[in-house]
């Protein structure tokens, strides 16, 4: 497989188009890379509504979670996935079926996750495919955050502290 470039721009527009996003495979788990993900996109103002049948019917960081896509009262732009290049597929599959229904206009594969005949049918679809990327690292490196990488407490600056006489 070829290595996977996208223009800055391209990643930026859909960061700040995007209002809601539909995350596959979100764990109740607090120290799964998906949880700290999805609590990062909220404290930036995102609705981020959580996917998973194992946990269907109840919450993760105070939002309500569907078995499926197709469940989701709600209207969202992004379809987040955090399964396997395999399970991917299947889920595009569905985005695509669900895209004008949903208002649906972006896939975004996470780190790690691949498919490049699925991205083909979407962006046939005239949707928009970004692959083996984090949302929540673009975001930091696109938006000047140190904050993106976990490291800001306040306390670490790049200023020399006053001394007091």
């Amino acid at each position: 497989m070829s290595e996977l470039h996208y223009k800055d721009s391209f990643i930026r527009k859909i960061l700040i188009e995007t209002k809601a996003i539909a995350m596959v495979g979100c764990s109740a788990n607090w120290n799964r890379p998906s949880n700290f993900a999805m609590k990062y996109l909220q404290g930036k103002g995102y609705h981020v509504i959580p996917v998973n049948p194992r946990y269907a019917g109840k919450e993760i960081n105070g939002e309500q979670v569907y078995a499926d896509l197709a469940d989701i009262p709600v209207s969202f732009e992004m379809v987040d996935i955090f399964r396997s290049s395999e399970a991917a597929e299947m889920v595009t599959d569905q985005v695509i079926e669900l895209a004008s229904e949903k208002k649906i206009s972006v896939i975004w594969m996470q780190l790690g996750v691949r498919h490049d005949e699925a991205a083909q049918r979407a962006e046939a679809a005239k949707m928009s495919v970004v692959m083996d990327r984090c949302v929540k690292i673009e975001y930091g490196r696109l938006f000047g955050e140190l904050g993106w990488s976990g490291v800001n407490s306040g306390i670490i600056s790049s200023k020399r502290p006053k001394v007091r006489v």
